[in-house]
């Protein structure tokens, strides 16, 4: 069953009651099915290699080190280098996105992504090196916010958060492999090896190009109704063979909408579109609450995460091998907590995950700073513990971000929301170095690291906005 939306209508913001609004409604009518598993898993594969590919240069950097004499000043740029490009990349993608379609730059940016990394198998030299890792993060920063908002637009709101998070799972499911992977071959093959297996996944562009429609949300909100007619109509045709019955009428209501309806939209809200537009009305608190969580949680992430093989391998003379797999530890850790967020979601609500686990990070750091850091089996415990809750935190973002903003800006927001995360990815690592390299000790680091927790799981349990089990619709007019 189908609901013609095929009418004429200029690209815009979508009052209620126009026909654009139709799509929404028959994405709440579709129940889970395969065609929701494939999609799902095509881009959660790409998203997998750029998170594969984002972690692999902690673990190449000892090697570099050696190989090249990098100092201080040179490991720390080698390591947020491609941060810079991710940021750049993340703010460009989204108006793209906006402007061209979700999938066309998802599967324009893992193809670059791809191509970069066989060239970093060439390089023998750190300013190529440096060049390379920042284009391949113009790709990765592009990419994952894009993809994030794509799938939001294909969920119906109820359990959307389970939905959603399980598909982001594949990106701390590809650092932690990642680790692992690199913990083995880095050591017995080479950073380069490394590289070429990373390099293989851009083939995945065509796959996406191919099996993954474009968004009908993003279609209907550019005044492409006939194609949104298309694709919607194509997508439950899909459903309806994969459920083998028919699909309800739209707006026959799934399950009751736990959250309140909020104020109704201004004229001004309606019309907001752009950069200038996420400073508009209820948008300018959701960007900077939101903007304030992405800073904090990936700060503490890449502060801890970034710093960890060359701490164990400086700080406690530890061989290669064994911090690579110290370090590996914590990452996998770090996934455990993104599972246990992705199943509790929709029943604490996002504002509470984000404070609990923000909160419960910090707590457990501090503790470590308490107790010297004297050991690496004490910093390995507790950096693993404290990386239940900041990971938790962290995916929840990529769930969260998509719903605070209109379909016409949901890319953008994501892109501003990543851009923000990567100013925390590259700081986090550089004042690590700072205070690590002006105390001789890792104690004052964790105690800093633990603040910037704090500071993020007070923001994010005073201010920010539920939005679990709301249509996207409703959350952003």
């Amino acid at each position: 069953m189908s609901t013609d939306i095929s009418q004429d209508a200029a690209p815009g913001p979508s009052p209620a009651g126009t026909p654009r609004t139709a799509i929404a409604a028959r994405f709440e009518r579709l129940p889970p099915s395969r065609w929701h598993i494939t999609v799902r898993l095509i881009v959660g594969v790409v998203t997998f290699f750029e998170a594969f590919d984002q972690l692999l240069i902690a673990y190449a950097l000892p090697e570099l080190r050696d190989e090249w004499h990098l100092g201080t000043g040179d490991a720390t740029a080698v390591l947020t280098v491609g941060s810079v490009g991710m940021l750049v990349g993340a703010l460009l993608s989204g108006r793209l996105a906006d402007h061209y379609g979700r999938v066309k730059v998802i599967a324009y940016c893992i193809a670059v992504s791809g191509l970069v990394s066989l060239a970093l198998t060439a390089c023998t030299s750190l300013t190529p090196f440096l060049a390379l890792r920042f284009v391949q993060g113009l790709a990765i920063g592009g990419e994952v916010p894009v993809a994030a908002a794509f799938i939001s637009e294909i969920t119906r709101s109820f359990k959307r958060g389970r939905f959603v998070l399980l598909y982001e799972l594949v990106f701390p499911a590809g650092l932690t492999v990642g680790a692992l992977v690199a913990a083995w071959v880095v050591p017995a093959a080479g950073w380069r090896t490394m590289f070429a297996v990373a390099a293989v996944p851009g083939l995945l562009a065509f796959l996406v190009q191919r099996r993954v429609p474009e968004s009908p949300r993003w279609l209907a909100d550019r005044g492409r109704l006939a194609e949104a007619e298309a694709v919607m109509a194509g997508i439950e045709a899909k459903v309806t063979a994969a459920t083998g019955r028919p699909l309800p009428a739209p707006g026959a209501p799934q399950a009751p909408v736990k959250a309140p309806a909020g104020a109704a939209a201004t004229d001004a809200e309606r019309a907001a579109t752009g950069m200038r537009g996420l400073f508009t009305g209820r948008y300018r608190r959701r960007t900077l609450v939101v903007g304030a969580i992405w800073f904090t949680g990936y700060f503490v992430n890449y502060g801890v995460t970034s710093w960890l093989p060359s701490i164990y391998k400086d700080e406690y003379g530890l061989g290669l091998s064994d911090a690579l797999l110290y370090s590996t530890v914590t990452s996998v850790a770090g996934l455990l907590g993104c599972l246990i967020v992705a199943l509790t979601v929709d029943v604490l609500g996002r504002r509470r995950i984000f404070a609990i686990c923000l909160g419960a990070s910090a707590a457990l750091l501090l503790t470590l700073a308490a107790l010297g850091a004297g050991s690496p089996v004490q910093v390995l415990i507790w950096t693993s513990l404290s990386a239940v809750g900041f990971f938790g935190s962290n995916i929840c973002l990529y769930l969260y971000t998509p719903e605070l903003y209109p379909t016409r800006m949901r890319a953008l927001g994501c892109s501003v929301g990543g851009a923000v995360n990567r100013l925390g990815v590259i700081l986090g690592p550089i004042l690590v170095g700072v205070v690590y390299a002006a105390n001789d000790s890792v104690t004052a680091v964790f105690v800093m690291l633990a603040a910037v927790a704090v500071l993020g799981a007070v923001v994010a349990g005073t201010l920010a906005e539920e939005t679990a089990n709301r249509p996207l619709e409703e959350i952003a007019p």
